[in-house]
């Protein structure tokens, strides 16, 4: 089991979060972040409206998948948060010890699907 985490731009949500239900992912949390990376509060433009200071607005994804669904994670997100610009985001792949669904109790790999 993997904990994806990816920071992407918030003007991507949508698109990341159709492409991850066409390949079987439902199950995500998404926050809304602030943050700030290699474009060093650079002036962005988002939606309009100049954005600029060391901390730039962000989307969190958590993603929680069994094995087989990792790399099929990593390349959706990848493809669809993709802007070509500096400040696309980041994907990190952590270990996931346990998992327990609340409701039944059910552990592991199960509590995931």
């Amino acid at each position: 089991m993997k904990y994806i985490i990816a920071i992407i731009q918030p003007h991507k949500l949508e698109e990341v979060k159709r492409a991850l239900e066409g390949e079987d992912i439902h199950l995500m949390t998404v926050s809304n972040v602030l943050g700030q990376g290699r474009q060093k509060g650079r002036t962005q433009v988002y939606r309009g409206a100049k954005e600029s200071g060391g901390l730039l607005k962000k989307v969190k994804l958590e993603i929680a998948v069994n094995e087989d669904f990792v790399e099929r994670a990593i390349g959706t997100i990848t493809k669809a948060a993709q802007t070509g610009e500096i400040g696309a985001g980041k994907i990190f792949v952590l270990d996931l010890n346990e998992v327990v669904r609340v409701g039944s109790g059910e552990r592991g790999s199960v509590a995931i699907n």
